[in-house]
Parts: structure tokens; sequence; C-alpha cells
């Protein structure tokens, strides 16, 4: 295994499940230490991208490495120093907490097996919940518990599909409260996520539509290296609504954004965009600033200007 500051080092993975080509020519990389965001629509590809550089899937092409060890030559070396957390809630639903924890460890063939979960219960506040069945927790609780199972053999790298899903605000908070002391620690995590405000968490970001990376970068520099120029324009209901309906369509416009009352209004061109919505611009009951486009403004705009690799 090599020493190297990457966690993750890949390139021109590619992954074709029959005619689909889900993943395609991706190449990325992952410092050590950091928390890395990994963004995109459903069936974008994230999933099968972070399969294959946790060592479970093998690219049809390209290839690179993961914690210093070879994509293609060394996945079950790669399995052994990752935790994996799916989409989905994988452990048992009729064991208790600490008896899947019991399991995993098993698995792994783990020496000093109690005590070494008497730790992980005690790290994620699950010591009082140990004897809980599964089905019976929250999907906060199961958060935790599929959590404390990705680090009971103390991997170097996390990889975390979607994990807060579904999950109410408090338990995301708390879970990122986690994922930052994990890093501050030294642990690599790399984490896929639909959710602007936790993209804004993450050290540096991916953003893959339809099988392509297209833009990676600390969140400030996606902001700042997009095209888009943007305004917000805030109101009452009766006016907001038929103005976006008109803007949509509007010469200059790219996107339009709702958040309640207030529209992001976006143009790649300032004087075009600004020619667009000068007409509205006089009406007293219209607030309109001039801002940077958000995360979720770039984001939307990439995923306009990519083509769908399902698409007949």
């Amino acid at each position: 295994m090599r020493d190297t500051p990457l966690a993750i080092n890949v390139h021109g993975l590619t992954k074709c499940f029959g005619e689909k080509r889900v993943v395609n020519d991706l190449s990325m990389e992952v410092k050590r230490g950091e928390i890395y965001g990994f963004l995109g629509p459903n069936g974008s590809g994230k999933t099968t991208s972070i399969r294959m550089m946790c060592g479970l899937l093998t690219p049809d092409a390209g290839g690179g490495h993961t914690l210093g060890y070879d994509l293609l030559k060394d996945a079950a070396a790669i399995k052994r120093e990752v935790g994996y957390m799916t989409q989905r809630f994988g452990l048992y639903e009729d064991l208790s907490i600490r008896e899947n924890l019991d399991f995993v460890a098993r698995v792994y063939g783990m020496r000093q097996r109690r005590e070494r979960i008497d730790q992980a219960l005690e790290r994620l506040g699950l010591t009082t919940r140990q004897h809980q069945l599964a089905a019976s927790l929250s999907g906060g609780w199961k958060q935790r518990l599929a959590l404390a199972t990705c680090m009971l053999h103390e991997p170097r790298l996390l990889m975390l599909d979607e994990p807060t899903a579904g999950v109410d605000p408090k338990a995301r908070r708390d879970f990122w409260d986690e994922i930052n002391k994990l890093a501050h620690s030294g642990i690599t995590v790399l984490v896929s996520t639909h959710y602007m405000d936790e993209a804004e968490r993450c050290h540096r970001l991916g953003y893959i539509a339809y099988g392509r990376l297209l833009a990676t970068g600390t969140p400030n520099e996606l902001v700042q290296r997009s095209p888009l120029h943007t305004w917000h324009v805030n109101g009452p209901s009766h006016l907001i609504n038929p103005l976006a309906n008109t803007l949509e369509n509007a010469a200059g416009v790219d996107l339009v954004t709702r958040f309640g009352l207030t529209l992001h209004i976006s143009g790649k061109d300032p004087l075009i965009l600004a020619t667009a919505i000068a007409p509205y611009q006089r009406q007293s009951q219209l607030e309109w600033t001039n801002n940077d486009p958000t995360l979720e403004d770039v984001f939307i705009h990439l995923m306009q200007q990519s083509a769908d690799n399902y698409a007949s």
C-alpha cells in the first residue's frame, strides 16, 4: 500500500448496466481527513460510483486507488479499511442494537468484541437503548446504529450514501456534529446528499449528473465559478406567482427558482437578464436585490446543461 495524501484517487471510472452507461469517465480526488460532499440528482450514478470506490463493484473501465489500494487488485483490502453506510437501513430489525453490533463484530472477526461494542454504544449515545429492537427505532436512531456499525472496525474512510434521508432536522444536525468530530480525528468522509445545507458543511464538493462529474471545488469556489448572475425578488403571492410563470419563458432567463414568496432569477448574460426583469422592477410591491447564486441555483443549472443518459 502506498502512503498518499489522497484517500481516493480515481480516473476514468465507467460502469454500464446493459446498454445504459451509469457512470461515464469519472475522475476525482478526495484528500485524507476531509469531508467531501457528493451531490447529484436521483439516478445520476452516485451510488454506483461509491460502490466502485469502496471495492463492491468492479469498473468496466478506468481505475485508481482508495486508501492507497488498487481498485482492481485490492478490493478485499479496501473493504476492510472502509466503512460503508447504504441508503437503506440494512441491519437486522429483529435484533437489538447490541445484537446487531455483535453480529457485525463477529463478521469482522474482532477481538475484544464486548469492549469495542461498549465504546461504539457510548460514542453514539446508544448505551441506554442497547437492548431495544432495531425495528422499533425511529429514523434518527436507526441512522446512529448504522453509523456505529460502520465505525466498529475503525475504518480510515467512511462512505455514506444519503445517510440523512428521511430523518428530522435535529437528527440531521446531531449526525453532522458527529461527522465533523470524525473528520477532526483524521477520518476521511465521502457523503452523498441532496440537502444544500449539508453541502455547505463539506470541505469540498463534487457534482455528478447522468454519470458525469460536472464540477468540483469548495462551496464558495463553485458559486464563484458559476456563469450565473442572480436577482432575488420578494413580494405578495398575487404578484410573485404570475411573475415566476412569465419570467420562466423570458429571453435571458435560464433559471427561476421559487422559495416561498421569493424568486431567484438567474441568467448567464447580466445585460439580457437586466432587460428581462426591468419592466417589473418598477412595481412598488416588489423588492429586488442583486445576489450571488446559491449552491442550489448552481447545481440546478448544471443539471439542466447535462444530457440524460437514460433518455431514449
